[in-house]
């Protein structure tokens, strides 16, 4: 099918999904799976193949999400329920005053973000932040969304994740190097993204049920007459699972490959696994602190389940409408198109990335598919080590913005946050495309100072 066809079709199918979710007030859950049925139909996939193709969408994305967020949520539950995280919140206002909050923990996340996949560490700290946004008295959307854009802009361009790290490795880019040019300019653009989340009005916003919304009716619930949970408590297993993963990273980097013990580092440092020793571990230590007994254990765990239902199956329907675009050839029909302008190669990796991750929602996807496509041209221009480093870097910036509804992550940060698609949109794709801007045209900055 030719290209200007799919595009048409990619762009009708978007309008159609937000007419349906935002105009007619239609479950979002619902909405992805019929217009991704529709589009698997009009671009031409195989009628024997569409439904193959949305199930391994849902398969896929549920594979990596779904430990994750039920862990995650379980164990931000037990710190929300002990009244963890506002003793935790209330410790920090005290030393840092309530001007610095915000700053504050946006700075604690993109550092936490550096050895944590961004879906893993936002939820991590989602009931910190809503925490802190209490003591605060502040709208949890103001932390939240800094925060949010803070880890992301770490995920998509610093090893050792793995859009970065495989990027580096197609253009023959070192890691070191990526790493040495990309913190500070992932710094600077987490700063820049963090004064433009300030310009969004977010009071404007009404916040749906969510986990954010509904945790600070469960605070206090521990036993009469116990204190909360500790802030040092609270820090320990916040830490637990990030310095478990940060394990795991380290032996990956350092250890060669296939010796046993970089094997039991690997598994030890895999999330899911990190996770549920945190969960477990919280189990015992908070169920002991609040006397809780062992049904009650249970049962503050099991409530943490139901509110993030929505979460996983939205999350994973946008995961089939991310596979249905991709096994159409819509993102291949966006890069060939911008290839054949002919523009600087460090501009078209920005523009090929961004285009993929606008068609089809995976970041990861986006930057190594551009850096595939453009692998022998950056090798034809001749380029040193350091401009092949920051050629790289444009392309995973590229990975970065246009966070939308095709995206997995979009609906984690909206649902978790209690935003509607609509208010979704407004805020998170806008900060999203800021932070990938800001981070490219730093990079590009950076290329012509060296060139």
């Amino acid at each position: 099918m030719a290209a200007g066809i799919l595009l048409t079709i990619a762009v009708a199918a978007i309008v159609v999904l937000l007419v349906l979710v935002i105009k007619v007030k239609m479950s979002a859950f619902v909405a992805l799976l019929l217009v991704s049925f529709g589009t698997a139909v009009a671009t031409g996939i195989a009628l024997p193949d569409i439904v193959p193709t949305m199930t391994a969408g849902m398969g896929n994305t549920l594979s990596s999400v779904m430990i994750v967020v039920g862990l995650g949520a379980m164990l931000g539950r037990l710190i929300e329920v002990s009244g963890g995280a506002d003793a935790l919140a209330t410790k920090f206002s005290a030393l840092l005053g309530p001007k610095r909050i915000v700053a504050a923990v946006t700075a604690a996340a993109f550092v936490l973000g550096i050895p944590v996949f961004f879906d893993v560490g936002f939820i991590i700290l989602a009931p910190i932040v809503f925490g802190f946004a209490r003591v605060a008295k502040l709208n949890p959307l103001k932390l939240g969304l800094p925060v949010a854009g803070a880890m992301l802009t770490v995920h998509v361009a610093l090893p050792p994740h793995p859009g970065p790290v495989a990027a580096a490795g197609i253009t023959g880019t070192d890691v070191g190097m990526m790493l040495l040019w990309g913190l500070p300019i992932a710094a600077v653009t987490a700063v820049v993204g963090f004064f433009a989340a300030k310009l969004i009005k977010i009071d404007t916003f009404k916040l749906l049920d969510s986990p954010a919304t509904k945790q600070a009716s469960l605070v206090g619930e521990g036993e009469p007459g116990r204190p909360a949970l500790g802030a040092g408590s609270v820090v320990f297993l916040i830490l637990l699972p990030i310095l478990q993963i940060m394990l795991g990273t380290v032996g990956n980097m350092v250890l060669e490959e296939g010796t046993p013990m970089r094997g039991l580092l690997g598994m030890l440092g895999a999330s899911p696994v990190a996770l549920l020793t945190a969960v477990i571990v919280g189990y015992l230590v908070v169920g002991h602190n609040q006397g809780w007994s062992l049904d009650r254990r249970g049962a503050v765990l099991d409530s943490a389940l139901p509110d993030v239902a929505v979460i996983v199956f939205v999350t994973g329907a946008g995961g089939v409408f991310a596979n249905v675009l991709v096994t159409s050839g819509i993102g291949a029909a966006f890069s060939e198109a911008l290839i054949s302008i002919h523009m600087p190669i460090i501009l078209a990796g920005f523009l090929i990335s961004a285009a993929l991750r606008a068609s089809q929602g995976s970041a990861t996807v986006a930057i190594l598919t551009a850096a595939g496509l453009l692998a022998q041209p950056i090798i034809d221009a001749g380029y040193n080590s350091t401009q092949m480093t920051l050629v790289t870097l444009a392309i995973a910036f590229g990975g970065l913005g246009l966070s939308h509804i095709n995206d997995s992550g979009f609906w984690i940060v909206t649902k978790y946050l209690g935003l509607s698609v609509k208010d979704g949109l407004r805020s998170w794709t806008v900060l999203s495309t800021v932070y990938g801007v800001t981070g490219f045209l730093l990079t590009w900055g950076v290329f012509a100072l060296v060139s």
